[in-house]
């Protein structure tokens, strides 16, 4: 059961080790940064929206990487105080003026009283309810660690441009402004914890307007605190959503310590962690399109390398049959939408000539991979480039690009949680945009200021 008392709880015990040696990329870290030896996800004292002054649902927002432009400004329209104009700051000249004008937003908003910091550092359990979907987990301080001590493990690479650009907001801003979105196996207590939530009232519940139920309830008992502090110290954890954001976290607690300032609030992140087996997220797959090259032409050059056979029916139909195939091995669908062809059983010498030996097996195992490496490349002797192969997150978006430039949609299956994070333990990346994770957590429901933080 959830149990929430009076006062300030006391502080879980972090595992950290200040022993430190040098970073995967040769980069020197300075000795007093703290280094934890296990999973932390510690208590926080959040700055959230005071419903007295907001109206909660038109003030959240999603991550700011899924905004696009017109989302942008539907947000910004929808309430003055949505949250999008901290997370995706407007101003004219420089980036550091549009990161000068979120913090100056931020600090006008505290002084108004439209956000306010909890009295107490709190874990919360938060959940989000859609039509056919429950999700639930601890929102809490990480414990940051760099990816070769095996506890918070990335599974995509990153880019230098957006890290750059959410390390110039946070160091203006000087907070975590939304979660980074955990996933791990767990079952323990931080798990027993999550599935008592609702045996009592939320202490926050709001739909926002994609039909998405967010409740929140506040952890703060110190014996439980404990126990779930016990449970995660010997887990990890697979970043499901959040990879710049995460880097950027290590950017800037390097920065500081480098600077001198010591341990502090930046040696931990925001961060929503959830148990893969129970509450777990939904993973959808991220379709590929290949403008120019008509379906009935892929699936016939694909023979050379695929058993292909044509499917009847709807797009639906074809997906049922891909979904069926996919149990027994890697197996992709071609469609432009009225014609459909299923392709299975890779030639195995195709395959051992497709994928460098050098990788791990979860890694080679992919669909993802083997669609691009045997089939794109090897197969269609396609070049694998952003500007020839295309992406959709969703069947009916792959469908019109490959109408609409007369080519073929390549349909997948979604990679399970469980060979996300295998790939991850073997310290391999996934190809890029191989994996969806949803629901995403919401931002502006809990913000982590550094000045709020417990010393």
């Amino acid at each position: 059961m959830l149990t929430t008392v009076g006062g300030a709880p006391s502080r879980a015990v972090l595992p950290y080790d200040l022993g430190m040696g040098n970073g995967s990329d040769g980069t020197e870290i300075p000795a007093d940064m703290p280094r934890p030896t296990g999973l932390v996800l510690a208590p926080f004292r959040a700055l959230r929206y005071d419903p007295d002054h907001v109206d909660l649902a038109a003030v959240l927002a999603p991550p700011y990487d899924v905004i696009d432009g017109a989302e942008q400004a539907e947000l910004e329209a929808r309430d003055p105080h949505n949250v999008v104009r901290l997370t995706l700051p407007r101003a004219e000249g420089e980036p550091a003026a549009a990161y000068a004008q979120a913090a100056a937003t931020l600090a006008a908003w505290r002084d108004a009283g439209v956000l306010r910091a909890d009295a107490a550092p709190t874990l919360y359990v938060y959940e989000e309810q859609t039509a056919d979907h429950v999700q639930r987990g601890l929102v809490g301080a990480l414990g940051l660690s760099p990816a070769e001590d095996g506890i918070v493990l990335p599974h995509e690479n990153t880019m230098a441009g957006p890290v750059a650009d959410r390390l110039g907001l946070m160091t203006a801003v000087e907070a975590d402004l939304e979660p980074i979105f955990l996933v791990y196996d767990g079952g323990g207590a931080a798990s027993k914890v999550v599935a008592g939530a609702d045996s009592v009232a939320p202490e926050v519940e709001v739909e926002t307007s994609d039909g998405v139920t967010h409740r929140l309830w506040a952890v703060t008992d110190p014996s439980v605190l404990a126990e779930v502090a016990a449970d995660l110290a010997g887990r990890r954890a697979v970043i499901a959503d959040g990879h710049h954001r995460y880097a950027t976290f290590l950017a800037y607690q390097a920065g500081r310590h480098a600077a001198g300032d010591g341990p502090g609030p930046w040696d931990l992140g925001l961060a929503l962690l959830v148990d893969g087996s129970a509450f777990g997220p939904k993973v959808h797959a991220i379709h590929r399109v290949i403008p120019g090259l008509p379906a009935a032409d892929a699936a016939e050059r694909a023979r050379s390398s695929w058993a292909v056979r044509d499917v009847a029916g709807t797009v639906d139909d074809a997906l049922a049959e891909l979904a069926k195939a996919g149990v027994d091995g890697p197996a992709f669908l071609l469609t432009d939408g009225d014609r459909h062809w299923l392709l299975t059983e890779p030639v195995a010498t195709e395959m051992e000539a497709a994928l460098p030996a050098d990788r791990s097996e979860a890694w080679r195992a992919l669909d993802v991979t083997i669609a691009h490496l045997l089939l794109i490349r090897r197969t269609w002797g396609i070049e694998d480039r952003e500007d020839v192969v295309d992406y959709a997150h969703d069947v009916d978006a792959a469908l019109a690009a490959a109408r609409a430039s007369g080519g073929t949609a390549l349909l997948l299956n979604p990679t399970p949680v469980a060979g996300v994070a295998a790939v991850a333990a073997a310290g391999d990346r996934m190809p890029r945009k191989s994996t969806l994770f949803v629901p995403k957590p919401a931002t502006g429901l809990l913000i982590r200021a550094f000045a709020d933080q417990p010393s």
